[in-house]
């Protein structure tokens, strides 16, 4: 028995019809020359074999008695591998459009919370002749992180699948526990969590202090300054800062920061590992800024072509670990960063800037707070207090008001840059499908994998029903960052030759830009006016 945290709880308590909490992943392989036929077989029996590595696979919820702590995880050692690992195919032509519809579809569906959180997919009919593997896992069970270390057990780096060892011995999950057992668990692990917090105390302290200080230390250097009649547009910081606009603590409210419904739409993209990080190279930036920039310049294009851009910038939740190094448990040990996207700036080179800058500063506010953020807290009674704040949270008319402190999630997931096969078959591409919430309707993650980084597109079908188009903004701002790169005076050398890799999972599928339709129109040109959103 084994007590969720309070963390892993809370995706169990803000779970509706509308919005399920469970993430998942769409694999392309390709399957080993020589195999013949449907691969569902030789896929069900690989997986079957490893299921000891990897406990939740045998895990399911058990519930405390009148809900008055947060659940707990069982074994359960009669797991239905006919319901959890199941076959699909395409109808024809079976193209890509057509199997991320299908995983949109799949991925509006809740989990049984009658069996272990885990859900697999094989699907075939592909035009390409791949087969797509996909799985939907409850974020109660796993963060990203998490999600990373599964994959290490699944998957493998060798076409022939490497020799696992079974388990030792099967574990007994069919004893029923008493309440009073169950109870007595709740208050031990209660108690513990008090004393946590209480260790915690001290180093809080300590921290609240050092950003006091560090406030009235600034405010100080700056009634210095200006008495001084120093410029502060002297230096390069300075000038950055300027740049960045007032009031930017809340982000403008946007068609997914709303109340969602229950059907999803789902899109894929895949750019070039070498070219982002030449950007990053070229730009003295982060990866990860780079990401987040292609994202800023797509959303921009979007509202371009939607009615305007935003006059204040969009703010991005993005999810950073809390993970000590070479901790590979399968729970959720994640906090959320705001970072201000520079939607309202036109300019690309100096939007890559921008977010650098504004993401710098959340992650050193966050690695400042770390040892302090807590993933676990005392559960006893907190059921029912989520019980009113979630009836709450799911009533559309409250939802439609919370405040846009995040107007999307952007997730960057750093994989394994060499190929990986499963089942014997050679994992293509891997892209991320995730979660999508009330006041978050769009979801943006991404996986990066052998030379590629596949991104994966969530949203709420009703408030973004064109996020094929968003996409190809999005691969269109990489490549307005390339182009900068390239260009003399502002980069290195130019990069590679352009790969396939760059295009979307549908390219030739997708919308071209809209002309003349009503509500849309050709994206702002970087001099373009914005307009200002409530």
């Amino acid at each position: 028995m084994q007590h969720l945290s309070a963390l892993d709880a809370l995706f169990l308590q803000l779970e509706s019809p509308q919005t399920p909490m469970h993430v998942g992943g769409l694999i392309l392989l390709h399957k080993p020359a020589k195999h013949r036929g449907s691969f569902f077989r030789a896929f069900r029996r690989h997986i079957e074999s490893r299921l000891h590595l990897a406990p939740l696979f045998t895990r399911k919820l058990m519930f405390m008695p009148l809900d008055l702590a947060n659940p707990v995880w069982r074994h359960d050692d009669s797991v239905d591998l006919d319901y959890h690992i199941r076959s699909l195919t395409l109808p024809m032509p079976g193209t890509q459009a057509q199997l991320e519809a299908c995983i949109a579809k799949l991925h509006a569906m809740l989990l049984d919370r009658d069996r272990p959180l885990w859900e697999f997919f094989v699907i075939e009919g592909l035009k390409s002749g791949e087969v797509a593997f996909y799985c939907k896992i409850h974020h109660a069970t796993l963060d990203g992180q998490g999600g990373v270390a599964l994959a290490q057990a699944l998957l493998d780096t060798d076409p022939v699948p490497r020799a696992v060892a079974p388990a030792d011995q099967p574990a007994q999950g069919g004893m029923k526990l008493s309440a009073a057992k169950m109870l007595g668990a709740a208050f031990r692990n209660t108690v513990a969590q008090y004393s946590k917090i209480a260790r915690a105390v001290p180093g809080a302290v300590r921290l609240a202090g050092a950003i006091g200080a560090a406030a009235l230390s600034k405010r100080a250097a700056a009634k210095s300054s200006a008495r001084a009649g120093s410029n502060p547009g002297s230096s390069a910081d300075a000038d950055l800062k300027a740049l960045v606009p007032k009031g930017t603590i809340l982000g403008p409210r946007t068609a997914w920061n709303v109340a969602l419904q229950a059907p999803r739409v789902f899109v894929t993209l895949r750019l070039p590992l070498d070219e982002a990080k030449h950007i990053a190279r070229n730009f003295d930036a982060k990866l990860n800024d780079v990401v987040l920039a292609v994202c800023s310049g797509g959303l921009r294009r979007y509202f371009a072509a939607h009615g305007g851009i935003p006059g204040k910038p969009l703010i991005g939740a993005v999810p950073a670990s809390l993970r000590a190094p070479g901790d590979t448990s399968q729970s959720n040990q994640v906090t959320m960063m705001l970072v201000s996207l520079a939607t309202n700036t036109a300019d690309a080179v100096q939007r890559l800037k921008l977010i650098g800058a504004a993401s710098t500063k959340a992650k050193t506010l966050t690695g400042g707070m770390k040892s302090v953020i807590p993933t676990d807290l005392p559960s006893l009674g907190v059921p029912w207090l989520m019980s009113l704040f979630t009836s709450l949270y799911n009533n559309p008319a409250v939802a439609n008001r919370i405040p846009v402190l995040a107007n999307l999630v952007i997730s960057n997931v750093p994989g394994p840059q060499v190929p990986l096969y499963l089942a014997g078959a050679k994992m293509m591409s891997y892209y991320p499908v995730s979660i999508a919430a009330h006041g978050l309707g769009l979801n943006i993650t991404v996986q990066s994998y052998n030379g590629g980084l596949d991104f994966g597109f969530i949203a709420c079908k009703k408030a973004v029903p064109d996020l094929r188009l968003m996409a190809r903004f999005v691969k269109e701002a990489h490549e307005e960052l390339l182009q900068a790169a390239a260009s003399p005076g502002l980069g290195a050398a130019t990069p590679k030759k352009r790969s396939p890799a760059s295009q979307t999972g549908n390219a030739k599928k997708l919308p071209a830009r809209a002309k003349g339709k009503p509500g849309l129109k050709k994206p702002a040109s970087a001099g373009a006016t914005t307009r200002k959103h409530a």
